[in-house]
Order: C-alpha cells, then sequence, then structure tokens
C-alpha cells in the first residue's frame, strides 16, 4: 500500500522544494535524486538509497532553520500594530451571534470551495462559465455542464459531489471543519493550559489518520513512532510551511476576542506539532485576525492585528505585505489574482505564503461583503475550500450569524459529518454555544 505525502518519492521531492524555497543550492542533492528516479525503483537496494538520501537532506539543515521557534522567540520578532483595539463592548448574546456566524461562515466558505478543490484557477473559470456561473455568486452547480467537463475535471473525491448546489443537505465532512471541533475539544477536556502533547493525544484518539494530510500526516506517524514535539513537526516533514497549521487557527481566535496575542499565544501550541516558520506563523497570524473581527472597523485593520504576532521579517510576512499593496494598484478583482499568481505561482497549491496571500487579498477587497469575499477567493483557485473556511471565518465572525446570507447559511441546515469520533451530525448551534462557554477573558 502506498499512501499520499508519505510516499518516499514524496517525502523527498518536495524536501528538495523546501530546502530550495529556504534559500540553498540543492543541486547536487537533485542531482542524487534525478539519478535514483531514473532507476527501478523495485530494484534491491533502492528504497535504502533513497532512505541514505532523505536522511541526508535532513542532516544538512542547519542548526537554527527553525527558529524562531519558541513563542518567546517569535514575539522578539514582531512588530506592534499601529491601530490599538477597542475594548469589547459586546453583549453575551451579542458573542454569541458572532461566534456563530465564525461556525457558520467558516462552513459555508469551506463548502463553496470543496467540489474544485484540486482544479486549477483556469479550470474552475471554465466549469463556472460553462454553467453560466461565472463570475461565481451561489454554491457551485452541476447543472447545465456539458458531459465531459465533469470526466475530464472530476470533483473532489473527497465529498465534491455532495457539496454540489443540488445535492447539499448540510456540510459534508471536511479537514478544514474537523480541526476546530478539535479543538473545542481540546479546551473542554484540557482547559486553557494544555499542551501540545494533548493536542497530538487527541489527534491519535479521534482523528481517522486517513482525515488527516500533508503535514499533519507525517505529524501523525511520528507521534506514533514516539515522537515529541517539536520533532513530530520537524522529522522527515516537508509539509511543515503548508497550509495544514492555518486551517487550524479558527476555534483559538473565536475564544480570544479583542486579545490577538493570546489567540496567536494559543495557534503557537497547536502549531508546533506539525509546523515550523511560515507554517506555524501562518496559524498565529489568522488566530489573531479572527480574535481582532470582533470589534475592528475594517478587515484591514484585522489584517494588522494579524502581522503584529508574527516575525516582521518573515516570508509570510512579506507575503502579506504584497496583498495589503494590491487594492492601491489593482482595481479589478481578477487582475489581482493574477499579481498573485505571477508573485507565488512557484508555490505548492496548499503552501502557506501564496494562500494566506490569497485570503488577505479576498478580505481586502470584500468590503466587508461575505459573499463577495468568499466568491473572489474560492475564483482565485489553489486551496479552495481551505481559502473559503478561512475567508467564511473572518467575515462571519465580524458579521455575526445574523446579517449571514440565508442563501448561504439555511443549506447548511445546522448539521455537520465529521470523520472524528463524538462529532459526527454536530449542529453548528451546539458548537457556537460550547465555544461560547470557552471564551477565555
Amino acid at each position: 500500500m502506498r499512501l499520499s505525502w508519505i510516499k518516499i518519492e514524496d517525502l523527498i521531492e518536495y524536501e528538495l522544494r523546501q530546502q530550495q524555497e529556504d534559500g540553498r543550492d540543492v543541486s547536487h542533492w537533485r542531482e542524487q535524486w534525478s539519478r535514483l528516479l531514473r532507476e527501478n525503483m523495485n530494484a534491491p537496494g533502492w528504497l535504502q538509497r533513497a532512505r541514505a538520501l532523505q536522511h541526508e537532506l535532513a542532516n544538512i539543515t542547519i542548526a537554527n532553520e527553525f527558529a524562531p521557534s519558541t513563542l518567546v522567540e517569535i514575539r522578539a520578532l514582531t512588530a506592534a500594530p499601529t491601530v490599538v483595539l477597542p475594548r469589547l463592548k459586546l453583549s453575551e448574546t451579542e458573542l454569541a451571534d458572532r461566534i456563530a456566524g465564525g461556525w457558520l461562515g467558516r462552513a459555508a466558505g469551506c463548502l463553496l470551495g470543496k467540489p474544485v478543490e484540486k482544479h486549477p484557477r483556469a479550470v474552475i473559470k471554465e466549469i463556472l462559465l460553462a454553467t453560466g456561473n461565472w463570475p461565481l455568486a451561489d454554491y457551485i452547480t452541476e447543472q447545465g455542464l456539458p458531459e465531459a467537463l465533469p470526466q475530464k475535471y472530476p470533483w473532489n473525491k473527497h465529498s465534491g459531489r455532495e457539496s454540489l448546489r443540488e445535492n447539499i443537505v448540510g456540510m459534508t465532512e471536511d479537514d478544514d471543519m474537523n480541526y476546530p471541533m478539535l479543538n473545542l475539544h481540546i479546551l473542554e477536556k484540557h482547559g486553557t493550559l494544555f499542551s501540545t502533547e494533548q493536542i497530538a493525544e487527541a489527534w491519535l484518539s479521534l482523528l481517522p489518520v486517513l482525515s488527516t494530510f500533508t503535514a499533519e500526516r507525517v505529524a501523525y506517524l511520528n507521534c506514533l513512532a514516539g515522537l515529541e514535539p517539536p520533532e513530530t513537526a520537524t522529522t522527515h516533514n516537508p509539509y511543515r510551511e503548508w497550509i495544514g497549521a492555518p486551517i487550524r487557527a479558527d476555534l483559538w481566535g473565536w475564544v480570544s476576542p479583542v486579545n490577538p496575542a493570546q489567540a496567536a499565544a494559543l495557534a503557537w501550541r497547536d502549531a508546533r506539532l506539525s509546523h515550523a516558520r511560515n507554517g506555524m506563523y501562518g496559524e498565529m497570524f489568522f488566530a489573531a485576525v479572527i480574535a481582532a473581527a470582533f470589534v475592528c472597523e475594517n478587515l484591514a485593520e484585522a489584517v494588522e492585528q494579524g502581522l503584529g504576532q508574527i516575525p516582521a521579517d518573515s516570508r509570510l510576512a512579506a507575503a502579506i505585505r504584497f496583498a495589503q499593496s494590491l487594492p492601491a494598484r489593482e482595481k479589478n478583482w481578477e487582475d489581482a489574482v493574477d499579481r498573485l499568481y505571477e508573485k507565488f505561482g512557484g508555490y505548492h497549491w496548499v503552501h502557506t505564503l501564496n494562500n494566506a496571500a490569497l485570503v488577505v487579498a479576498a478580505l481586502l477587497y470584500s468590503d466587508g461583503d461575505y459573499e463577495r469575499a468568499i466568491c473572489n477567493v474560492v475564483m482565485g483557485g489553489w486551496d479552495t475550500d481551505s481559502n473559503g473556511a478561512t475567508v467564511g471565518s473572518i467575515l462571519g465572525t465580524r458579521l455575526g450569524a445574523a446579517k449571514l446570507p440565508q442563501k448561504w447559511t439555511a443549506p447548511l441546515n445546522n448539521r455537520i459529518r465529521s470523520s472524528m469520533k463524538g462529532f459526527d451530525h454536530s449542529t453548528f448551534t451546539d458548537l457556537a454555544y460550547r465555544t461560547l462557554r470557552q471564551i477565555i477573558h
């Protein structure tokens, strides 16, 4: 059995890419790998030679590659936000509505992007044009689609067909929704002093391994091998700067209204299980943005609050600042996305940097409009369901459930499926109430 993301070919190829993105000259190891690929993979000794190359790649990592990695080190490199957040003045009823908005907004945005996940931006446009739904303004449909297109471009195998407009009966199972529920479980069981090791234990207890992907799958196996955090994140894990940690940010923001620093600290404790540097910073950034979204007058201020929680000279901060510059340069959304692809098109479609930049741009071009934000980000491609979820969560938290369009929330039928033990068939009403009870004052 050869499972995705943990095959030796994947691990070496993506480690070479990660090392190159870190600024290293990997031509020598690239040539070794090319020679191995030209050989018969089933030949005696091939796997041992590949493993030896994998270990050699791990050993060329300089001692401080994963620094800054502690929360103290990270905070020493941050720049204070220029805007000071006002005090929280929401009543408990209003706060409950905002949290419910976050859950519903995240689910609807995720569901919107789910059918076309993994498809390039051009393919998404071709599908939507073929059904008369470009620009996107509703859940994706197969109605009117020429028969040849879904054969050529299949819907996402992970409940993609169930996420089409005509088939929606609730929120389908998705890793982007599993993690907020898992993190809710962490707070309910362990309280605010939870450890990364307790998160690891919850993964192994509640999450089927094939419900994890990329960095999480590697970290999962590292846990089973007896490694402890942060080695679970850094040992033979070429996906350590990919999007897996950023999609786990929401719960930390929801329980930390108007406290971006607290949200980022909780996110850091979570992220270090599976991610390093920019992957870790991505979860901290979005947790802080969500915490700020409860009170910020506009989304640009919330983005600034997120930037204040990550190293100012990191590649993630640079990517976010690039996205911030786009509205002054490009008035049209599609032109802005073109600029993002020119800048970040070389990254894998589930990397943190390109997707974070796209999410920030979608927020800034939305003028606070939920529908515009989630539709724009899904039309932008890359990790469509994760990006729709994150944008939807931020706008949902900002607006509250009562202000979210019924067009997007009613089809959810207040129900979510999950592969996690104890969470299948949960209701959003219950999840929001339980989250409200975990708010850290």
